[in-house]
């Protein structure tokens, strides 16, 4: 029994040493997906309209957190400490397919992300749908020097560093709940292929300022830039010269999780074609992919089953 409990404590050991974080490096987001940039906005009860310079807009991050990742608090830390100098714009997604600890997340908004980037247990950031990272170590001096290089990479689409145009973004609110969002958009000197199988379009972002939540295990209480809703506006045609478009449209606001204090902001993304299914056999939900967590855990279960049961057995 002796040498049972030996391997078994091997086991457990090579186990804990092998789940130890490594810095995971920035890579850029799957092929075909399409960039994002923008980022105008305005409170919901801020009747306003301002136009912007495209080469002014800011960095935008894409959050994906959990009210129960701890890891997440130094990653939310470290874009919250470079906010002000890069003038970062910071949307968090919070986890929600199969999940029960967070109440703050929905499946459209998690399906989406997963669409787009993959499935990833949090943390993870998406800076301007073009380049990402997943965890929250790094090999850099600090997360804050990493996550400002990933401000500063130019997407994939040939838009030109800075880019070259005026985005126009108009928000009159009618209600509490509706308002009517107003946009244009003209970009110049594009490369972009106009037969290209992308389609650029126009949203409205709806984000929480601030959803307060104690029961979150990673003790941040208050979370911040709670993305609530994705609102399609319309379409922008991508020509030989120019790419450009307009439009009006009367939505109706997501619920906020608590208080009122919502916005709206105007984003433009590149949308890749619509793919087939994965296969059934294929990986749908957080809890099954993550095998570099997962799976050893249950190998590692089955392993101490063999070997106590035969230590049993020679016991006998």
């Amino acid at each position: 029994m002796r040498e049972a409990k030996l391997i078994i404590a091997i086991l457990i050991l090579t186990s804990m040493s092998s789940a130890i974080s490594v810095a995971a490096p920035s890579t850029p987001t799957p092929e075909g997906t399409g960039a994002l940039f923008g980022g105008q906005s305005f409170d919901i009860s801020d009747s306003n309209v301002t136009t912007t310079n495209l080469s002014e807009l800011p960095p935008i991050a894409e959050v994906y957190t959990a009210t129960w990742c701890s890891n997440c608090v130094d990653v939310e830390h470290a874009l919250e400490n470079i906010e002000n100098e890069t003038h970062l714009q910071q949307y968090h997604i919070h986890r929600a397919i199969n999940e029960a600890q967070d109440p703050l997340g929905s499946i459209e908004l998690d399906q989406r992300f997963h669409d787009r980037y993959g499935i990833y247990a949090p943390p993870m950031v998406v800076m301007n749908g073009s380049v990402m990272k997943l965890g929250s170590v790094t090999d850099y001096d600090s997360l804050e020097l990493e996550f400002s290089e990933m401000t500063q990479h130019s997407n994939s689409f040939g838009l030109g560093n800075p880019m070259n145009g005026t985005s126009l973004f108009s928000w009159n609110s009618t209600s509490e709940t509706t308002g009517i969002a107003s946009w244009s958009l003209e970009l110049k000197e594009h490369s972009i292929d106009p037969n290209t199988t992308h389609t650029l379009s126009a949203y409205a972002w709806v984000v929480e300022h601030s959803a307060n939540f104690e029961e979150g295990t990673n003790g941040l209480g208050d979370y911040p830039d709670v993305l609530r809703g994705i609102i399609q506006l319309g379409d922008i045609a991508i020509e030989s010269d120019l790419i450009v478009g307009s439009g009006s449209s009367e939505i109706t606001l997501p619920a906020a999780y608590d208080g009122n204090d919502l916005s709206v902001h105007l984003i433009y993304q590149f949308n890749a074609p619509v793919e087939e299914p994965l296969d059934e056999e294929e990986c749908l939900i957080p809890e099954g992919c993550e095998e570099d967590e997962r799976v050893p855990a249950a190998s590692l279960i089955a392993s101490l089953c063999v070997v106590l049961g035969a230590a049993l057995v020679r016991r006998e």
